[in-house]
């Protein structure tokens, strides 16, 4: 019989033994935690994965709390086991994801669970898999084909460092096709145990010498790693704000410790990881979402052992279990893709600011056109601001002009002034770049007999024509069919492309510069691992040529011989219904216009536009986002906007949009509290997706804790509530969205 049932005899003190209980987190969508039973044989703490019984299943949980009192008359299940007896997330993680979890109102279970690589989230053992290790023989790199440049790179890294491990070449850019391909040929071998393998890396370079302005930039870094201090380092394109970087970490950063350095594309990692290594050798990993799950598995485990570690990742490295993390970057801080868009909705730019408070350590956020957010925290002291205005040596900001193309004709876009100056940068040697943020061939494709235009038939949105696939596609559900020649509607051949994506203007550009390669970059072409590696390489090269891109092109890549940047379309962002639009607008230009001059020789910008006399477009061209961010901060002031007050969305999603508006509207009376301003309900600005209407509340508050309580009281209420089948809701803080 168990201890508490005994009954006490009269006159007697008898101590009862409640058995031992936990508080579970799972990685499900719930907002409640489970108690179960800590088995006598078992010692859990919070942190640890274990074994429990769920329904019919065998997950894996996660311990919050140890020695919590279960609900009366409640019979617990026992946890089964424990898969390692040490916790996967220690103190500082676990306490910044219940932070997160809290502000961003989202289930504990499945922010604990982001921390955890895929393989230990699947309840898979905590072990390191055996690296192969590979050395290279004693032929030579003569004996490959000419064009295999990136096998003998390959082959020269191994001769200059033998042993480095597949995972080690694999997140310097190599693939195992390459690896495989040297391995058949006899030029390299695994080392075995009769050639142990030398995991050592070049001899780490020393800092890289910095200019006069890169040196004063320097000395107002934070000085040192173990207290916080948040810094906005505000350096225009080119100005050197990497070395700063590797300056930092050279000088500060101590042998045993760790840092993180956070980069808003997978695209930009490779060359990212390939400069870090110049300077801190084996030290460097990566962490971003096209590693194997073994990778990944591997890149944790060193992170969770302590090992000195500086990692290049992605948004969810902010989340990983550092043990003796020292300082902390975030590059390009203003770039939306720091923000998570579904599930979890975290800011990764954010949530580092607090995990370096939270870690006593620096954190430095690195931008040439800061987030409006990131300037006013600045203007309010609350970050220290540093200028780098200066481009690094000899370089020069480039030129900017304004090309109104009203009346103009249009060749896919182009102007006749605009290819003119591409025809002179190419003739003197040079590389262009022209913007175009649009993929696809063309974003509609009409009848000109009956003006029918092709639709997604689950969104409230045009299909895209993809030339190159034959394909119609939509680009927010992914819905896709064959493209055809003829109207759907009326069969007419009159069914033509309207518009211009990367696809079509690289056609036109083929066309009229038959002797120059056209590089098109954007998410279509760089689907393939290692092309953008490959891509950036024809770049780098130096050889003229034509680089047509969305986006992606105008983040952090340096391309010396590039002296002219064409902007097909500037006027996007110009009359947005969101208030954010002219900021990315600027920070697009500003960002794209940079690639061009970064080297001797002087660069060029031309940006097409019908609203020439647009006074965000005419600031624009002086360049100084230092003034266009006031301009921008005056106008959020005057109409009460962010930074200036907090702001949250809650969405809703149904079969009708009926469903989603009354579901809002029964949410709107809650929202009526002193503090709180609501807009809504509306439907948002794609109202259909995926074949669910979309419906938005928006709400404003002056006093954020507030706000955040209210939104508590709110997620309680939904979840306890019985709403109608098929119908979804969502909280979105501080969005960076607000269609």
């Amino acid at each position: 019989m168990p201890l508490a049932h005994i009954r006490p005899l009269s006159g007697y003190a008898v101590t009862v033994t409640r058995p031992s209980t936990a508080r579970i987190a799972l990685n499900r969508p719930l907002r409640r935690l489970f108690d179960y039973l800590i088995p006598d044989n078992l010692s859990v703490s919070p942190g640890q994965r274990v074994k429990v019984p769920f329904g019919r299943q065998i997950l894996t949980g996660l311990v919050v709390e140890t020695g919590v009192t279960p609900p009366g008359h409640v019979t617990l299940k026992p946890i089964l086991d424990i898969h390692e007896p040490w916790p996967a997330l220690p103190d500082t993680t676990f306490h910044l994801l219940s932070w997160a979890s809290d502000y961003y109102q989202h289930p504990l279970g499945e922010c604990l669970f982001t921390a955890l690589p895929p393989a230990l989230r699947k309840g898979r053992p905590s072990q390191r898999k055996q690296e192969e290790h590979w050395v290279a023989s004693d032929a030579s790199a003569a004996e490959l084909p000419s064009n295999a440049h990136r096998q003998k790179q390959l082959l020269n890294t191994l001769q200059a460092s033998p042993g480095l491990s597949t995972s080690e070449l694999v997140q310097a850019g190599f693939t195992r096709s390459q690896l495989r391909a040297l391995q058949d040929k006899a030029l390299i071998h695994q080392a075995d145990a009769t050639t142990p393998a030398q995991t050592h890396s070049p001899t780490a370079a020393p800092p890289p010498k910095l200019s006069g302005a890169q040196t004063t930039a320097a000395e107002a870094l934070p000085s040192s790693t173990n207290r916080f201090q948040a810094a906005l380092l505000y350096g225009i394109t080119g100005s050197g704000k990497t070395e700063l970087y590797l300056h930092f970490l050279k000088q500060k950063l101590q042998e045993d410790q760790q840092a993180l350095i956070l980069v808003p594309e997978i695209n930009l990692t490779p060359q990212t990881l390939a400069r870090f290594r110049q300077y801190f050798g084996s030290r460097i990993v990566a962490w971003h979402s096209a590693l194997s799950d073994g990778e990944r598995l591997d890149t944790w485990l060193r992170i969770r052992n302590g090992e000195p570690v500086i990692l290049i990742g992605t948004r969810s490295a902010v989340l990983l279990p550092f043990t003796n993390l020292r300082s902390i970057i975030v590059d390009e801080e203003h770039d939306s893709s720091y923000k998570q868009g579904d599930g979890f909705r975290y800011s990764a730019r954010d949530v580092a600011v607090y995990r370096a408070h939270l870690n006593c350590c620096p954190v430095i956020l690195g931008s040439a056109t800061p987030s409006l957010e990131s300037w006013h925290n600045a203007q309010q002291g609350k970050y220290s601001l540093i200028r780098l205005e200066q481009r690094a040596g000899k370089a020069k900001p480039p030129e900017v002009a304004l090309l109104d193309i009203r009346s103009r004709p249009l060749e896919a876009g182009l102007s006749r002034p605009t290819l003119s100056a591409i025809r002179e940068t190419l003739n003197r040697g040079e590389q262009a770049l022209v913007f175009v943020n649009r993929r696809g061939f063309a974003p509609i494709m009409m009848c000109f007999d009956c003006g029918h235009m092709e639709e997604c038939p689950r969104c409230d949105t045009r299909l895209t024509y993809h030339r190159r696939d034959r394909a119609m596609r939509c680009h927010h559900c992914d819905f896709q069919k064959a493209a055809s020649n003829h109207c759907p509607k009326c069969q007419s051949d009159n069914f033509k492309p309207v518009g211009q994506g990367t696809e079509r203007t690289e056609d036109v550009l083929a066309e009229h510069f038959p002797e120059t390669p056209v590089v098109r970059v954007d998410r279509d072409s760089t689907q393939r691992k290692g092309s953008i590696q490959s891509i950036l390489e024809k770049v780098n090269s130096g050889a003229p040529c034509i680089l047509v891109g969305t986006q992606m092109l105008a983040k952090g890549h340096d391309f010396p011989n590039v002296t002219l940047v064409a902007v097909v379309n500037a006027d996007g962002g110009l009359f947005s219904v969101d208030f954010r639009a002219p900021e990315q607008m600027l920070q697009t230009l500003l960002q794209v216009s940079g690639r061009a001059g970064r080297g001797a020789k002087p660069g060029k910008v031309l940006i097409q536009t019908c609203h020439s006399d647009h006074p965000l477009l005419r600031s624009l061209c002086h360049g100084n986002y230092a003034q266009l961010a006031e301009q921008l901060l005056a106008d959020r002031k005057a109409g009460d906007l962010p930074p200036y007050r907090a702001m949250t969305v809650l969405r809703a999603e149904s079969d009708t949009m009926q469903g989603s508006l009354q579901l809002l509207d029964s949410i709107k009376p809650m929202m009526a509290v002193e503090g709180i301003e609501t807009w809504g309900p509306l439907p948002a600005v794609i109202a259909r997706k995926a074949d669910r209407h979309r419906a938005q509340l928006i709400v404003f508050s002056n006093n954020r804790k507030r706000l955040n309580r209210l939104l508590s009281r709110l997620c309680q209420h939904l979840d306890q509530s019985k709403l109608p089948a098929n119908t979804k809701w969502i909280i979105d803080v501080d969005p960076q969205e607000t269609g």
